[in-house]
């Protein structure tokens, strides 16, 4: 049903036709912002809500960290060994991004994460990072016959860096089950779309301004990307951080490798990619590669789409890939 439901809306175009009506659906979705934009037919505003809830019900259920009761909580409590497909689907594309990070990029991060205070408990002190780094580890995990082994049990997963825009790529597989043609669907600042917004012209989407502590939702925009086609997503250091005992700035992406926070002068990075899911793990990926690497690593992939702001000597500093270039409204 998984597979019909994210494939189904490549034959609706054919049948889309000009002068159709969008509905607009609001709310919260996955703890943070929901917003949907989609010209489907027939279907009245509540019930593409409920809908939209049911699937933010199955999401959490299957993928989040924070509710004890999903099932990725439950595999990392070793109460079960069985993964669904999402979890199974999670974990084959944090694989392919892992392959292009040189280590920086690993979802079995989770007990690193938590220990600096960002999995929903209160950071430890001075946590003991080369004890956790012993179950940290790409290779201490593995899906075999539908069944999660791992090489140690205390080895846990944190799909935060994918579970998001992989909700995005579910939502607007929804919509277009619905029969839209024309939709931008928006978790939390991560998004996918298709087509073109009610005036008719491709979507326009806003990337932040990443000073500290930035929580408007958008009020301050440093560049608008246009997509017709498509999802985007961004990732920084300016939001999900604290100040520890001695000052120092600690933020939410962690260095797998180290077991550290990663701070540079990369303060977001946004990225564009076929789906959510892809856009919301490469930004994690550039982000926790810090700056020099990063930009390093875009350039020796000449077809990935990505925005970097950087602190710079006198303000912000950018970088746009060749391949991003004409998403960006000047």
């Amino acid at each position: 049903m998984l597979k019909w439901v994210l494939i189904v809306g490549a034959s609706l175009v054919a049948a889309c036709s000009p002068g159709r009506r969008y509905t607009t659906v609001e709310g919260v979705m996955l703890g943070t912002s929901l917003r949907v934009v989609a010209d489907v037919e027939g279907v009245g505003q509540q019930e593409l809500y409920a809908a939209v809830m049911e699937l933010d019900r199955r999401a959490k259920a299957s993928m989040s960290i924070f509710d004890e009761e999903s099932l990725l909580s439950r595999l990392n409590r070793n109460e079960t060994d069985s993964v669904d497909l999402h979890i199974a689907y999670c974990l084959h594309l944090a694989d392919s991004i892992g392959a292009l990070s040189d280590g920086r990029y690993d979802v079995t991060v989770k007990p690193l994460v938590e220990a600096w205070g960002f999995a929903g408990r209160e950071a430890q002190r001075e946590p003991n990072v080369d004890s956790l780094l012993a179950f940290v580890g790409r290779g201490k995990v593995a899906i075999c016959n539908g069944r999660l082994v791992k090489a140690d049990p205390r080895v846990q997963l944190d799909f935060n860096s994918v579970a998001k825009g992989y909700t995005v790529d579910l939502l607007a597989a929804l919509v277009e089950g619905f029969g839209a043609c024309n939709y931008l669907v928006d978790i939390g600042g991560e998004v996918r779309c298709r087509g073109v917004n009610r005036q008719g012209a491709p979507w326009r989407i806003g990337v932040e301004t990443p000073f500290d502590g930035n929580m408007t939702d958008g009020e301050f925009v440093q560049k608008r990307v246009r997509l017709s086609e498509g999802a985007l997503a961004t990732s920084g250091n300016y939001r999900r951080y604290y100040m520890d005992a001695q000052g120092r700035k600690v933020a939410h992406t962690i260095d797998p490798r180290t077991g550290r926070s990663v701070l540079s002068r990369l303060l977001s990075v946004t990225a564009a990619a076929p789906t959510c899911a892809e856009a919301d793990a490469l930004g994690t990926m550039f982000l926790a590669m810090g700056a020099d690497d990063a930009l390093a690593a875009a350039g020796r992939m000449p077809g990935v789409k990505v925005y970097f702001i950087l602190a710079g000597d006198d303000g912000y500093e950018e970088y746009v890939s060749e391949a991003m270039q004409e998403l960006i409204m000047n």
